[in-house]
C-alpha cells in the first residue's frame, strides 16, 4: 500500500516502501519520536555510531513538514546573529555559526555518499520589496563577513535582472550557498540509510503516552518501547503528548502551490541563474522552480491548521503579483503544512531530566538545522554533549497569552503584515 500523492513531493519522490506499525513490547537504547528530518537525522546518526535506536512515527516518514516544506536550503538563523550573540555571547555565537554552516554542508555530502537523487542545486536570493528590506539586507551580508562568510552579494534594481525575471522587486541579496532540493525524496533517502544501519523504523505507530523515569516507556496504540533515552523530535507536529515543551512552539501554517509545466524559454527568463527565492516580508512568500519544469510558489502565514477553502486560486492571485505572465497559469497541487516557530525565532533544543532529548522550532530554517539537530542529539547520548550545550543554553519563553495566545498572535501577524505593506 502506497500513500495517495500529497504534494508534489510524494507524487515525484522514488515510491518509498510500507513499514509495518509497532506491534508489542520492545527495548531499545534511544526511542524517536517523530518520522521527519530531525527524527530520521537522530537515527541515522545513531545507527552510524553503533547504537541501538527504534523510530515512531504516527503516519508515513515524511508526512509532516518534512515532506510539505519549501524544499529550501538557507543558510544562518531565522533571527539575527545579533540575537544569538545577546543569547549565548560571542565566542559561543561564532561556534554556533559555524555549526550552521557545518549543517549546510552535510547536506551536499551526504547527498554524494549516499548517491541520492533529490535534485540538489544551489543559488539563493533574498529579494527586497523596498529601502528598509534592502538596508537589512546589507547588514545581513555584513553581519554574515564579520562571522567569516564573504560569499553574499548585494543586487541593486539595475542588477536584479539578471538573476530574476520580475519587476516586483527592488533589489536583493544573492547568496551562492544556499540552495535548493526535494525534501521528502532526500529524507526518504536517509531514512533507509538508516534502516540498512541498523535503526528499526515503524510507521502509523502514534505515542499516546509517555511514562518518564530511569527508562523512558513510550506507549503506542498496538505497543510499547522502553528506552534509556528519548528523543522528541515532532516539532510542530508532536501535539500534546509531551506538555512541558509545548508552550514554547506555535505551529503555523503555510501553503504551497505548484503550477502545470511551464515553457522552457519562460522558465529561463524568469529564472536566469535557476536560483531559490525568498521574499523579506514577515509572512513571505517563496519559490523556485521544479526539476519537470514548473513553478513551486510557497506563501502564507496562519494560525489555523486547515486548509482554507480557494486556496487555489488564492495561490494564483499570490503567484501573479511577483509573475503577471503566469496570471492564468494553472495549478496542478496545492497543499498547506505546519511550521514551528518559537518566540525568538531560534531553534529550542533541550533536555528533561536528563534522559529526554527534545529539538523544535527552527521557524522556517529546518531544511539544514534538522541535520544539525539530529547529529548533535546522537552525540549527546554517546557521551559528548558539548556541541548541544551551546544551543541548549538559548532562552525560550513560552507564548504569550496562556488560552488566548491564538488571538493575541494573530493581531501580532495582522500588525507585521501591515507593516511589510506600507514599507515600514
Amino acid at each position: 500500500m502506497t500513500d495517495a500523492p500529497l504534494t508534489w513531493y510524494h507524487a515525484t519522490a522514488p515510491v518509498a516502501h510500507d513499514r509495518p506499525a509497532l506491534s508489542g513490547s520492545l527495548r531499545t537504547r534511544v526511542c524517536v519520536v517523530g518520522g521527519g528530518l530531525t527524527g530520521v537525522s537522530t537515527a541515522l546518526h545513531l545507527a552510524e555510531r553503533g547504537i541501538d535506536c527504534v523510530l515512531l512515527e504516527s503516519e508515513r516518514i515524511g508526512h509532516g513538514a518534512s515532506g510539505r516544506n519549501g524544499g529550501q536550503i538557507v543558510q544562518g538563523y531565522s533571527a539575527d546573529m545579533s540575537k544569538v550573540e545577546s543569547a549565548v555571547g560571542a565566542e559561543d555565537a561564532q561556534a554556533l555559526w559555524s555549526m550552521m554552516r557545518e549543517a549546510v554542508d552535510d547536506i551536499p555530502d551526504r547527498v554524494r555518499r549516499h548517491k541520492i537523487d533529490c535534485d540538489l542545486r544551489w543559488g539563493y536570493l533574498h529579494a527586497a520589496y523596498s529601502a528598509r528590506q534592502m538596508d537589512g539586507l546589507k547588514e545581513t551580508a555584513e553581519t554574515y563577513a564579520k562571522y567569516g562568510y564573504e560569499g553574499c552579494e548585494i543586487v541593486d534594481a539595475a542588477g536584479l535582472g539578471r538573476v530574476l525575471g520580475s519587476d516586483a522587486y527592488v533589489g536583493g541579496m544573492l547568496d551562492p550557498d544556499s540552495g535548493q532540493i526535494q525534501p521528502l525524496a532526500y529524507l526518504r533517502a536517509l531514512a533507509g540509510v538508516a534502516e540498512f544501519l541498523g535503526a528499526r523504523i515503524f510507521e502509523r505507530s502514534p505515542a499516546v503516552e509517555i511514562s518518564r523515569g530511569t527508562t523512558v516507556s513510550v506507549r503506542t496504540d498496538t505497543g510499547r518501547v522502553e528506552a534509556d533515552w528519548l528523543v522528541l523530535a515532532g516539532n510542530a507536529y508532536l501535539g500534546k503528548i509531551f506538555p512541558p515543551i509545548r508552550p514554547r512552539l506555535m505551529p503555523v501554517a503555510s501553503f504551497v502551490a505548484v503550477t502545470q509545466p511551464l515553457d522552457r524559454d519562460l522558465i529561463r527568463a524568469l529564472f536566469p541563474q535557476d536560483v531559490a527565492v525568498a521574499d523579506c516580508n514577515w509572512a513571505l512568500d517563496y519559490f523556485r522552480t521544479t526539476s519537470d519544469g514548473r513553478l513551486l510558489f510557497g506563501a502564507g502565514a496562519s494560525y489555523s491548521a486547515t486548509t482554507p477553502p480557494g486556496l487555489a486560486k488564492w495561490m494564483t492571485r499570490r503567484i501573479a503579483k511577483v509573475f503577471p505572465e503566469l496570471e492564468t497559469v494553472g495549478i496542478d497541487h496545492v497543499w498547506g503544512g505546519l511550521i514551528g516557530i518559537t518566540a525568538n525565532r531560534l531553534p529550542d533544543f533541550g533536555r528533561i531530566a536528563g534522559n529526554i532529548l527534545h529539538a523544535q522550532g527552527f521557524s522556517g530554517q529546518g531544511m539544514a538545522l534538522t541535520g544539525l539537530a539530529g547529529k548533535l542529539m546522537a552525540e549527546t547520548v554517546d557521551g559528548d554533549d558539548s556541541r548541544f550545550k551551546l544551543i541548549e543554553q538559548i532562552g525560550h519563553l513560552p507564548f504569550p497569552g496562556g488560552p488566548f495566545r491564538t488571538p493575541t498572535l494573530v493581531a501580532a501577524m495582522g500588525f507585521a503584515k501591515l507593516r511589510d505593506a506600507i514599507g515600514l
